[in-house]
């Protein structure tokens, strides 16, 4: 194999420099053309082409293997970084930086690890001090982060320090103390400006967030992207689209596929097909590549204004597509008639999720054609409600009334739900009851109890309460249906309140049971009774609690902001927790801007679920939240290079 031209020119350099046993100059000009190889190729992803440079190097100095010490971390192998931190003859302060810096960007959680270098460092500089703050306020620890803001050198802290410490208290909401912050920092930079400008934007802020984004010095294209999604996410489309017209033609900044996005999605959103027609001839004459995130943008508008010849051109210039972009054009099909269309697509589709299979069951439905949508239901590889409720909703809006009561019927002693869940809307629910009228099944309790789980959860507690009550011997399927249905609609009290009058009547609480009462506490935040509730299940009952139940009283503790303690009881859990239980730490993760929890969380969910999108979809946003934005692009680059697809949210039972 030949030698790369980088290794072939470095060994010239080696040959002279060892014949000659020149010095000097001429070994300080050589050892820069190393360090910079090596930085080259580590930032390239090209490690062995990096160790092979290294090795060679006659001679190295501190800034060699501090070199190749960033290009391990740069490209995740953290250990390797840490081992060549302790070969290293000599430790700089560069060198300490590099390190502490490897750790606080690769995971929060080594953070301990960084600390305890940071505390070891003889001499530290700016960057030191910069980079651990940035590794605290990443980790949520924004108190510790300010605590050694406010011991760093005065002169050191403006502006990196300080947008660290910005970036930190917005990630976790605390929009006073950043724009405490702020206001209080002599030398501010695009990054100090930008970041309060979105800050201000998340918080719905508008009014703030333009009158510090018309007194920056100077803008770059996050804050005008920052600026213009805010507007749009208030409803104010003129406004926003006005801004991104000055942006075009102030000429500063240049629009990117993030910015091209937001107006896409925002055309669609109020309707303004004109203007996302004149949008598309923008992206055409700037030469920007469709990428997946600005095609399907595109998709989704066209297919919204009926356009669907312009969104299947749009499709298949794309050189990568997910699961979202066939489904939009799938369903771009559906809604506009063309079922024969998006079938042949759907047929294409290598990869189809519920979305893409419940679109066409609905899409043929739509045309009365039954028989082909229940075989679409029987060849997907696993029906689930959504699945289900599309049948049964087909045969109701075809008036097949009396296949709709026998699917759904099928449905329920194949325990897919305890009633009809999913079904589109009341109505339907509320024909299915009539025919269970004409056909004298009103007294059936396994009727009667699905009756109950189909109103609660269409929303209508008090229709399902009223057919509760009219039971003459409840049961316990009975007791739990109603005590969840209260739950799920966020009538916490009275679930409990059920929950006591079961007691008293002498029926044994189950598993499930539980399930709804610490549901009923969760969504209405009673933290300290479902913690009694849950312990009780085995003190009282000899109910051993489940992952799901773990699931419960993590999802509790985690809305109310007791993330750590949420973690202990994870830990000590006698039973393995399963994707639900870090599922409820994920979420609390996110609703708390917990970054550090949500890397925990969504580590245990790679393992147990591969293919779940919604780790991604968390991390993703909590890095962008953070102002991380290149990393929440490497969050959403490396599902993709896993073939992890996002299911897209559409509304697919009423096309």
């Amino acid at each position: 194999m030949l030698a790369k031209p980088t290794t072939l020119l470095l060994q010239k350099h080696l040959f002279r420099l060892n014949s000659s046993n020149t010095q000097g100059n001429r070994t300080t000009k050589f050892l820069v053309h190393c360090h910079s190889q090596i930085t080259k190729h580590g930032r390239n992803g090209d490690l062995k082409e990096a160790e092979s440079i290294f090795s060679r190097m006659p001679h190295k100095n501190a800034i060699s293997w501090t070199a190749m010490l960033t290009a391990y971390y740069e490209n995740g192998h953290i250990a390797k970084a840490r081992k060549m931190f302790e070969k290293m003859p000599q430790r700089t302060t560069a060198s300490y930086n590099a390190m502490i810096t490897a750790y606080t960007r690769s995971n929060s959680m080594m953070i301990g690890e960084a600390s305890k270098l940071f505390a070891e460092m003889r001499e530290r500089n700016s960057i030191s001090y910069a980079a651990m703050i940035t590794g605290l306020a990443r980790a949520g620890m924004v108190d510790n982060a300010e605590e050694l803001y406010l011991e760093t050198p005065v002169e050191w802290r403006d502006p990196v320090c300080s947008n660290a410490l910005i970036s930190g208290y917005l990630k976790v909401g605390r929009l006073e103390e950043a724009t405490r912050i702020f206001e209080g920092m002599g030398e501010r930079d695009v990054v100090s400006w930008s970041s309060m400008v979105d800050g201000y934007c998340k918080k719905g802020k508008i009014g703030h967030a333009r009158e510090l984004f018309e007194r920056m010095p100077e803008r770059n294209v996050v804050t005008w992207t920052a600026m213009i999604d805010g507007h749009m996410k208030m409803g104010c489309y003129e406004v926003g689209f006005g801004l991104f017209l000055r942006m075009r033609k102030e000429g500063f900044v240049k629009v990117n596929p993030t910015t091209l996005t937001v107006m896409f999605e925002a055309c669609s959103e109020f309707g303004e097909y004109k203007e996302g027609i004149q949008m598309h001839g923008l992206v055409s004459r700037m030469g920007f590549e469709f990428d997946v995130f600005l095609g399907n943008a595109i998709i989704i508008m066209y297919c919204r204004f009926s356009f669907v010849v312009e969104a299947r051109k749009i499709f298949d210039m794309m050189n990568r597509k997910d699961v979202v972009s066939w489904n939009a054009l799938i369903a771009g099909y559906v809604q506009n008639d063309e079922v024969e269309e998006g079938y042949v697509l759907f047929e294409k589709m290598q990869q189809k999720d519920v979305i893409s299979w419940t679109t066409m069951i609905t899409g043929f439905s739509n045309k009365g054609k039954m028989g082909k949508s229940i075989e679409l239901f029987r060849m997907m590889p696993k029906q689930d409600d959504i699945a289900w409720t599309a049948v049964i909703s087909g045969f109701v809006g075809n008036g097949e009334y009396e296949e709709a009561i026998y699917w759904f019927i099928e449905m329920l002693q194949k325990c897919v739900l305890s009633a009809s869940a999913g079904l589109a809307t009341l109505n339907q629910g509320l024909q299915i009851h009539t025919l269970v009228l004409k056909m004298g099944m009103e007294f059936d309790l396994s009727i009667q109890n699905s009756l109950v789980s189909m109103y609660t959860k269409c929303g209508n507690v008090a229709d399902g309460h009223q057919i509760f009550t009219s039971i003459n011997s409840p049961n316990i399927v009975s007791f739990n249906s109603m005590i969840t249905g209260f739950a799920q609609n966020g009538f916490g009290e009275e679930a409990l309140e059920l929950f006591h009058k079961m007691l008293n009547e002498g029926q044994k609480p189950n598993e499930i049971t539980f399930l709804g009462v610490l549901s009923a506490c969760t969504h209405v935040g009673l933290l300290e009774q479902g913690w009694n509730y849950f312990k009780s299940m085995k003190s009282l009952y000899q109910i051993e609690p489940g992952p799901h139940h773990y699931a419960c009283i993590v999802d509790l503790l985690g809305r109310a902001g007791f993330l750590d303690d949420a973690i202990d009881l994870i830990r000590s859990m006698p039973c393995e927790p399963h994707s639900g239980v870090w599922g409820a730490l994920l979420g609390a993760s996110r609703i708390h801007l917990r970054l550090d929890v949500a890397k925990l969380a969504a580590q245990q969910i790679f393992k147990l679920e591969p293919d779940n999108a919604a780790p991604y979809a968390v991390l993703s946003f909590l890095y962008s939240s953070a102002g991380r934005n290149r990393d929440s692009e490497q969050v959403r680059m490396a599902q993709g290079l896993k073939g992890v697809k996002k299911s897209a949210g559409y509304s697919w039972i009423i096309v």
